[in-house]
Protein backbone atom coordinates (compact mmCIF):
# COMPACT_ATOMS: atom_id res chain seq x y z
CA UNK A 1 0.00 0.00 0.00
CA UNK A 2 1.06 3.72 -0.99
CA UNK A 3 0.54 5.67 2.79
CA UNK A 4 0.96 8.36 1.39
CA UNK A 5 -1.13 8.52 -1.13
CA UNK A 6 -3.88 7.11 0.66
CA UNK A 7 -3.27 9.51 3.64
CA UNK A 8 -3.75 12.74 1.05
CA UNK A 9 -6.87 10.88 -0.14
CA UNK A 10 -8.76 10.37 2.95
CA UNK A 11 -7.89 13.11 4.06
CA UNK A 12 -9.74 14.95 1.80
CA UNK A 13 -12.45 13.60 3.40
CA UNK A 14 -11.59 13.08 7.44
CA UNK A 15 -9.09 15.72 7.53
CA UNK A 16 -5.35 15.02 8.67
CA UNK A 17 -6.08 13.42 11.85
CA UNK A 18 -6.83 10.27 9.49
CA UNK A 19 -3.38 9.76 9.18
CA UNK A 20 -2.56 7.69 12.14
CA UNK A 21 -5.49 5.33 10.80
CA UNK A 22 -3.98 5.21 7.41
CA UNK A 23 -0.43 4.33 8.95
CA UNK A 24 -2.13 1.76 10.49
CA UNK A 25 -4.02 -0.02 7.17
CA UNK A 26 -1.55 -2.24 5.84
CA UNK A 27 -1.14 -3.65 9.66
CA UNK A 28 -4.90 -3.72 9.88
CA UNK A 29 -5.34 -5.59 6.47
CA UNK A 30 -3.10 -8.39 7.86
CA UNK A 31 -4.82 -8.76 10.96
CA UNK A 32 -8.23 -10.03 8.90
CA UNK A 33 -6.59 -11.44 6.63
CA UNK A 34 -4.88 -13.50 9.24
CA UNK A 35 -8.18 -14.27 11.28
CA UNK A 36 -10.44 -14.80 8.33
CA UNK A 37 -7.96 -16.86 6.10
CA UNK A 38 -7.43 -14.55 3.61
CA UNK A 39 -4.80 -14.37 0.87
CA UNK A 40 -4.02 -10.32 -0.01
CA UNK A 41 -3.29 -9.15 -3.51
CA UNK A 42 -2.90 -5.59 -4.66
CA UNK A 43 -5.19 -2.37 -4.15
CA UNK A 44 -7.97 -2.07 -6.32
CA UNK A 45 -10.37 0.64 -7.66
CA UNK A 46 -10.60 3.29 -4.36
CA UNK A 47 -13.36 5.82 -3.00
CA UNK A 48 -12.89 9.00 -0.91
CA UNK A 49 -13.38 7.17 2.41
CA UNK A 50 -11.91 3.44 1.77
CA UNK A 51 -8.93 1.54 0.99
CA UNK A 52 -10.05 -1.94 -0.70
CA UNK A 53 -7.29 -5.15 -1.29
CA UNK A 54 -8.24 -7.60 -3.66
CA UNK A 55 -7.85 -11.01 -1.69
CA UNK A 56 -9.11 -14.90 -2.14
CA UNK A 57 -11.59 -16.38 0.43
CA UNK A 58 -11.00 -20.06 -0.41
CA UNK A 59 -9.51 -19.62 -3.62
CA UNK A 60 -12.19 -17.48 -4.68
CA UNK A 61 -11.93 -13.68 -5.72
CA UNK A 62 -12.79 -11.16 -3.15
CA UNK A 63 -12.55 -7.42 -1.65
CA UNK A 64 -11.62 -6.39 1.11
CA UNK A 65 -12.86 -2.59 1.83
CA UNK A 66 -11.34 -0.74 5.03
CA UNK A 67 -12.40 2.62 6.34
CA UNK A 68 -11.83 4.97 9.27
CA UNK A 69 -15.37 5.64 9.33
CA UNK A 70 -17.44 2.64 11.10
CA UNK A 71 -20.46 3.74 10.98
CA UNK A 72 -20.22 4.32 7.21
CA UNK A 73 -19.20 1.07 6.30
CA UNK A 74 -21.58 -0.95 8.41
CA UNK A 75 -24.56 0.76 6.63
CA UNK A 76 -23.03 0.20 3.36
CA UNK A 77 -22.62 -3.38 4.20
CA UNK A 78 -26.71 -3.03 5.58
CA UNK A 79 -27.33 -1.66 2.22
CA UNK A 80 -25.57 -4.15 0.28
CA UNK A 81 -27.66 -7.06 1.87
CA UNK A 82 -30.93 -5.18 0.99
CA UNK A 83 -30.24 -4.89 -1.99
CA UNK A 84 -29.20 -8.52 -2.55
CA UNK A 85 -32.07 -10.08 -4.26
CA UNK A 86 -31.76 -8.07 -6.96
CA UNK A 87 -28.63 -10.20 -7.63
CA UNK A 88 -27.45 -6.58 -9.01
CA UNK A 89 -25.00 -5.73 -6.05
CA UNK A 90 -21.79 -7.39 -4.95
CA UNK A 91 -22.35 -10.10 -1.88
CA UNK A 92 -21.21 -9.14 1.92
CA UNK A 93 -19.44 -12.50 2.63
CA UNK A 94 -18.09 -10.64 6.22
CA UNK A 95 -17.92 -7.86 8.18
CA UNK A 96 -16.29 -6.90 11.32
CA UNK A 97 -15.93 -2.63 12.48
CA UNK A 98 -14.39 -0.76 9.78
CA UNK A 99 -13.78 -3.61 8.18
CA UNK A 100 -15.86 -5.21 5.17
CA UNK A 101 -15.33 -8.49 3.23
CA UNK A 102 -17.23 -8.58 -0.43
CA UNK A 103 -17.47 -10.88 -3.65
CA UNK A 104 -15.22 -9.44 -6.26
CA UNK A 105 -17.14 -8.91 -9.36
CA UNK A 106 -15.70 -10.01 -12.59
CA UNK A 107 -14.27 -9.07 -14.62
CA UNK A 108 -14.92 -5.92 -13.03
CA UNK A 109 -14.30 -3.06 -14.91
CA UNK A 110 -15.88 0.09 -14.48
CA UNK A 111 -18.27 1.53 -16.33
CA UNK A 112 -16.66 4.64 -17.06
CA UNK A 113 -13.49 2.72 -18.67
CA UNK A 114 -15.29 1.44 -20.81
CA UNK A 115 -14.68 1.43 -24.21
CA UNK A 116 -18.24 1.64 -24.94
CA UNK A 117 -20.36 2.79 -22.25
CA UNK A 118 -23.37 0.63 -21.20
CA UNK A 119 -26.67 0.51 -23.66
CA UNK A 120 -29.56 2.08 -22.34
CA UNK A 121 -31.20 -0.96 -22.16
CA UNK A 122 -28.55 -2.80 -19.91
CA UNK A 123 -28.65 0.31 -17.55
CA UNK A 124 -32.54 0.11 -17.70
CA UNK A 125 -32.25 -3.36 -16.41
CA UNK A 126 -29.68 -2.57 -13.73
CA UNK A 127 -32.51 0.23 -12.21
CA UNK A 128 -35.36 -1.88 -12.94
CA UNK A 129 -33.97 -4.77 -10.53
CA UNK A 130 -32.64 -2.71 -8.32
CA UNK A 131 -36.17 -0.81 -7.85
CA UNK A 132 -37.90 -4.62 -7.67
CA UNK A 133 -36.43 -4.48 -3.69
CA UNK A 134 -38.37 -3.01 -1.15
CA UNK A 135 -37.94 -1.09 1.59
CA UNK A 136 -38.76 -3.27 4.88
CA UNK A 137 -38.21 -0.73 7.32
CA UNK A 138 -39.78 2.06 5.83
CA UNK A 139 -38.04 4.78 7.41
CA UNK A 140 -35.40 5.27 5.08
CA UNK A 141 -33.64 8.70 3.88
CA UNK A 142 -35.70 10.70 1.24
CA UNK A 143 -34.63 11.74 -1.61
CA UNK A 144 -35.79 15.09 -0.83
CA UNK A 145 -33.33 16.00 1.94
CA UNK A 146 -30.16 13.87 -1.04
CA UNK A 147 -31.37 16.93 -3.28
CA UNK A 148 -31.44 19.70 -0.93
CA UNK A 149 -28.06 18.67 0.87
CA UNK A 150 -26.35 19.06 -2.41
CA UNK A 151 -27.44 21.77 -3.49
CA UNK A 152 -26.73 23.27 -1.37
CA UNK A 153 -23.24 21.77 -0.44
CA UNK A 154 -22.20 21.84 -4.74
CA UNK A 155 -23.76 25.06 -4.87
CA UNK A 156 -20.72 26.59 -2.51
CA UNK A 157 -18.59 26.02 -6.01
CA UNK A 158 -20.75 28.55 -8.01
CA UNK A 159 -18.49 31.16 -5.86
CA UNK A 160 -15.69 30.03 -7.77
CA UNK A 161 -15.22 32.26 -10.66
CA UNK A 162 -14.50 29.60 -13.45
CA UNK A 163 -17.58 27.90 -12.45
CA UNK A 164 -19.81 31.09 -11.96
CA UNK A 165 -18.35 32.33 -15.46
CA UNK A 166 -20.62 29.30 -16.72
CA UNK A 167 -23.55 28.82 -14.07
CA UNK A 168 -25.11 31.59 -12.37
CA UNK A 169 -27.29 31.57 -9.43
CA UNK A 170 -30.45 32.13 -11.16
CA UNK A 171 -29.32 29.28 -13.31
CA UNK A 172 -29.27 27.18 -9.96
CA UNK A 173 -31.82 28.93 -7.81
CA UNK A 174 -34.25 27.39 -11.10
CA UNK A 175 -32.60 24.20 -11.02
CA UNK A 176 -33.29 24.11 -7.05
CA UNK A 177 -37.43 24.86 -8.16
CA UNK A 178 -37.90 22.85 -10.67
CA UNK A 179 -36.42 19.69 -8.04
CA UNK A 180 -38.33 20.42 -5.71
CA UNK A 181 -41.26 20.77 -8.02
CA UNK A 182 -40.33 16.88 -9.05
CA UNK A 183 -39.98 15.97 -5.98
CA UNK A 184 -43.55 16.93 -4.68
CA UNK A 185 -45.21 14.47 -6.86
CA UNK A 186 -42.40 11.84 -6.61
CA UNK A 187 -43.10 7.82 -7.10
CA UNK A 188 -41.32 6.09 -4.51
CA UNK A 189 -38.99 3.45 -4.70
CA UNK A 190 -36.04 2.13 -2.88
CA UNK A 191 -33.15 3.78 -4.80
CA UNK A 192 -29.20 3.51 -5.11
CA UNK A 193 -28.87 6.74 -4.46
CA UNK A 194 -25.70 7.25 -6.29
CA UNK A 195 -26.10 5.00 -9.55
CA UNK A 196 -23.45 6.47 -12.00
CA UNK A 197 -21.05 4.91 -14.28
CA UNK A 198 -18.18 5.29 -11.94
CA UNK A 199 -20.23 3.25 -9.51
CA UNK A 200 -21.08 0.70 -11.95
CA UNK A 201 -18.84 -2.27 -12.94
CA UNK A 202 -18.83 -4.70 -15.36
CA UNK A 203 -20.21 -8.49 -14.11
CA UNK A 204 -19.64 -9.97 -17.56
CA UNK A 205 -22.20 -11.76 -19.57
CA UNK A 206 -24.25 -13.90 -16.76
CA UNK A 207 -24.43 -11.02 -14.60
CA UNK A 208 -25.08 -7.78 -16.36
CA UNK A 209 -23.99 -4.80 -14.79
CA UNK A 210 -23.17 -4.00 -10.48
CA UNK A 211 -23.42 -1.52 -8.70
CA UNK A 212 -21.33 -0.32 -6.04
CA UNK A 213 -21.04 1.96 -3.05
CA UNK A 214 -24.95 2.30 -3.12
CA UNK A 215 -26.50 5.36 -1.26
CA UNK A 216 -29.87 3.86 -0.15
CA UNK A 217 -32.79 6.44 -0.24
CA UNK A 218 -36.45 6.55 -1.30
CA UNK A 219 -37.88 8.43 -4.15
CA UNK A 220 -38.43 8.96 -8.05
CA UNK A 221 -37.08 5.85 -9.81
CA UNK A 222 -35.90 8.42 -12.83
CA UNK A 223 -33.02 9.68 -10.26
CA UNK A 224 -31.40 6.38 -10.58
CA UNK A 225 -30.74 6.60 -14.56
CA UNK A 226 -30.52 10.33 -14.46
CA UNK A 227 -26.51 11.09 -14.10
CA UNK A 228 -26.08 7.98 -16.69
CA UNK A 229 -28.65 9.90 -19.61
CA UNK A 230 -26.68 13.12 -18.96
CA UNK A 231 -23.16 11.80 -19.40
CA UNK A 232 -24.45 11.57 -22.84
CA UNK A 233 -24.01 15.34 -23.65
CA UNK A 234 -21.80 16.35 -25.91
CA UNK A 235 -21.55 12.64 -27.06
CA UNK A 236 -25.37 10.64 -28.76
CA UNK A 237 -26.68 13.88 -26.92
CA UNK A 238 -28.72 13.41 -23.47
CA UNK A 239 -32.33 13.24 -25.26
CA UNK A 240 -31.48 10.29 -27.51
CA UNK A 241 -29.99 8.52 -24.66
CA UNK A 242 -32.89 9.58 -22.02
CA UNK A 243 -35.43 8.33 -24.82
CA UNK A 244 -34.24 4.79 -24.93
CA UNK A 245 -33.10 4.48 -21.12
CA UNK A 246 -36.84 5.49 -20.13
CA UNK A 247 -38.56 3.26 -22.96
CA UNK A 248 -36.68 0.43 -21.39
CA UNK A 249 -37.09 1.19 -18.02
CA UNK A 250 -40.66 2.08 -18.21
CA UNK A 251 -39.92 5.48 -17.19
CA UNK A 252 -41.94 8.97 -17.60
CA UNK A 253 -39.82 10.45 -20.46
CA UNK A 254 -41.26 14.04 -19.48
CA UNK A 255 -40.25 13.37 -16.06
CA UNK A 256 -36.61 11.90 -16.73
CA UNK A 257 -36.15 15.17 -19.22
CA UNK A 258 -37.13 17.41 -16.33
CA UNK A 259 -34.68 15.65 -13.92
CA UNK A 260 -31.96 15.59 -16.48
CA UNK A 261 -32.74 19.76 -16.28
CA UNK A 262 -32.56 19.67 -12.44
CA UNK A 263 -29.03 17.72 -12.66
CA UNK A 264 -27.53 19.18 -15.69
CA UNK A 265 -25.71 22.36 -13.63
CA UNK A 266 -24.73 20.13 -11.32
CA UNK A 267 -22.82 17.66 -13.78
CA UNK A 268 -22.02 20.73 -15.58
CA UNK A 269 -19.04 21.69 -13.31
CA UNK A 270 -17.66 18.39 -14.55
CA UNK A 271 -17.48 19.63 -17.53
CA UNK A 272 -15.78 23.13 -17.70
CA UNK A 273 -13.23 21.56 -19.82
CA UNK A 274 -15.29 19.54 -22.49
CA UNK A 275 -17.25 22.33 -24.60
CA UNK A 276 -19.63 20.19 -26.89
CA UNK A 277 -20.79 18.65 -23.10
CA UNK A 278 -20.84 21.83 -21.10
CA UNK A 279 -22.75 23.49 -23.86
CA UNK A 280 -25.11 20.86 -24.19
CA UNK A 281 -25.68 20.76 -20.22
CA UNK A 282 -26.11 24.44 -20.24
CA UNK A 283 -28.69 24.61 -22.58
CA UNK A 284 -30.83 22.17 -20.73
CA UNK A 285 -30.29 24.11 -17.75
CA UNK A 286 -31.90 27.18 -19.54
Amino acid sequence: MDIDEITARLALRFGPSVAEWCADAPALASRVADRWGLTLGGMMPQGASSVVVACSSDGLPAALKLSPDVTFLAEQAAVLRLFAPSGRVPAVLAEAPGVLLMEAIRPGTMADELPTPPSPEEWAELAAALHTVPDPDGDRLDLRDRCEEAFTRIGRRLSDPAVAAHITQPTWDRALTRCRALLDTQPRVLLHGDLHLGNVLDGGPSRGLVAIDPRACVGDPCFDVVDYVLDAAGREGVEARGTRVAKAAGLDPDRLHEWCRVLAPMNAIAYLDNKPALTELLTLAR
